[in-house]
């Protein structure tokens, strides 16, 4: 079985209507684990996936948080576990479904500023469950506190965007997730 896309930048562009003037840039809201929602920025989001999990080929001697390697539209895409990288639960031990919801990001070489696709990789992040678009001003980031997230989220966030309901979305740093992985 194949994977299959069910969002991509486009789609995602195109149905968000803009919820307040101030709103600086689109975020992708998801599940990191079912006790937390957390936005991650869509600037270098490519597709939004679902993967059965027998499709992502395990590959020893890498860190437990890779979960292996997926052909992905003829390439070879690394799959992250994103909640165990961060610190929390591995899929493997969370008993979740038959299938894995991926997020695909372009990760740009910090050496260059060119975008040509020799300088460019793509990585898919497992994540809980993607849910919507969300606009969010990054002026307006609530501090990261240990006191208020789990202590392993930290280094991880940008900060946090405060609801109108009272809730709390972790702002994930893309570029610090990227930073984290560089060593595969």
């Amino acid at each position: 079985m194949a994977s299959e896309s069910i969002l991509t930048t486009d789609s995602l562009a195109s149905s968000t209507v803009l919820s307040s003037a101030k709103a600086a840039e689109q975020f992708l809201r998801f599940q990191l684990v079912p006790e937390i929602a957390a936005l991650l920025p869509i600037s270098q989001l490519i597709e939004v996936l679902t993967i059965p999990v027998g499709q992502i080929t395990p590959i020893p001697q890498i860190p437990a948080w890779v979960m292996g390697a997926y052909n992905w539209r003829g390439e070879v895409l690394w799959m992250i576990d994103l909640p165990h990288l961060i610190g929390f639960t591995p899929w493997h031990q969370q008993g979740m479904s038959a299938t894995y919801t991926a997020v695909v990001l372009r990760v740009c070489s910090r050496n260059t500023l060119d975008t040509n696709a020799g300088n460019q990789q793509m990585i898919g992040l497992v994540i809980n469950r993607a849910e919507m678009i969300e606009w969010c001003d990054p002026d307006l980031l609530e501090s990261p506190s240990s006191d208020v997230v789990a202590p392993q989220l930290v280094p991880f966030l940008r900060g946090y965007q405060l609801k109108s309901n009272g809730e709390r979305l972790a702002v994930l740093d893309d570029e610090f997730i990227v930073s984290a992985i560089s060593q595969l």
